[in-house]
This record gives C-alpha cells, structure tokens and sequence, in this order.
C-alpha cells in the first residue's frame, strides 16, 4: 500500500495485469490484510475481479502460492507475482515461452543493476568509472513467474519459494528463466521509490 506517484504499488500492478487481459486476479494477505481488502474490495472499481487468499507471514510464499491456487486458480498455466514488484513484462509472451520451453515455472529475469558506481583501474591507475550500470552477464529474479499447475507438486507446507521449489525444479530441468529488458523495480528502499516514481510520472506524460 506504500504510495508511489499518486497511487499504492498494488494498484500500479493491477493496471499492469489489466492491460496484459489479466482480470481474474487472486490477491494474498497476512499482514495488514484488512488496509488492502478495504482498498481494493471485489475489484470492480479498478476494472477486475479480486479474490482474496488469507496466508500466515510465517507460511512464506511458499505457503501464500499454494493456498492461493488451490482455492482459487483453476487454469492449468498462469501469472503469479510478488506484491512489491512493478514490471512491465509482456504476459501473453511470457505464457508463450513458457510452453515452448516444458518447464512447469518460469522466472522473468532481467540484468542486474548495480547499486554502486564502478572503479575501472588498470595496475594501479583509475582509468574511468561507471555510474551504477547495468552488468549484462548477471541476471536477477524480478518476481514474475508463469506457473503450470503442476507447481502444486512442489510447494512445500511453508518456507519461501525460493529456497523451497525452484531448487527441486532447477535439479529437474524444469525451472526455465525469460530474459526482459523492460522496466521492473523492487521498492525495498526511499531510493527505490524515489526512482520508481520519476518513472512512472515519466511513462505517465
């Protein structure tokens, strides 16, 4: 619910999946459930339905996920997120490459952005900088994923995804990653919302 350019985050995301034909969208909660319920209510203010899944802060996402789509997904493919991501992935590409490729989860992954300005030096000598670039020969998760059903197989009780099933799917062969080189932002930071709101206010003009 933390505000960015006018509106909270989650909103910025249901635009995004709104325009990408996204309209069924299941929403987790825990903590501080009853703000975002109250906010967003059934979805049709906002232009699509809103289903709401109760999870505990210790069950992780890994627990979030799994109740979720037991309750409410019943599409053998779909898009599941992290609340505090804002992405401009195109969604029918990414479900294509997703089937294309066999995998049973799919990350979106984008090229790192370095946090610090880099020293180029030669022996001893500085011979230039980079200011906080874009280092092409590491990727990141940007918190997008494209999940076959099957995912339920492996989503333990609790833990984080992260730890828990994509190491398992990763050991199958079965974890596939979708390069974008699009916008996407995590706001764990005052800098970080900072820089996302200069670029929503631009994509805004």
């Amino acid at each position: 619910m933390i505000l960015a350019a006018g509106k909270p985050l989650l909103e910025w995301v249901l635009e995004w999946l709104k325009a990408n034909g996204v309209s069924n969208i299941v929403i987790g909660v825990a903590y501080r459930k009853e703000k975002i319920m109250d906010y967003f209510g059934d979805g049709k203010r906002f232009g699509v339905t809103i289903s709401y899944s109760n999870h505990t802060v210790e069950g992780g996402t890994s627990q979030g996920f799994r109740l979720a789509i037991e309750r409410y997904v019943c599409d053998e493919l779909f898009l599941a997120m992290n609340g505090d991501e804002l992405v401009d992935v195109n969604v029918p590409r990414l479900a294509e490459f997703h089937r294309a490729n066999g995998g049973i989860a799919t990350i979106a992954v984008g090229p790192l952005r370095s946090p610090y300005g880099l020293v180029e030096i030669k022996g001893r000598d500085v011979i230039g900088f980079q200011e906080k670039p874009v280092l092409r020969s590491h990727y990141v998760s940007i918190g997008t994923y494209m999940f076959s059903r099957s995912i339920l197989d492996y989503l333990p009780e609790t833990g984080d995804v992260e730890r828990t099933t994509f190491p398992k799917l990763v050991s199958m062969q079965k974890l596939k990653a979708y390069i974008h080189e699009g916008f996407w932002a995590t706001v764990n930071t005052v800098k970080d919302l900072e820089d996302v709101e200069e670029e929503l206010r631009r994509r805004q003009k």
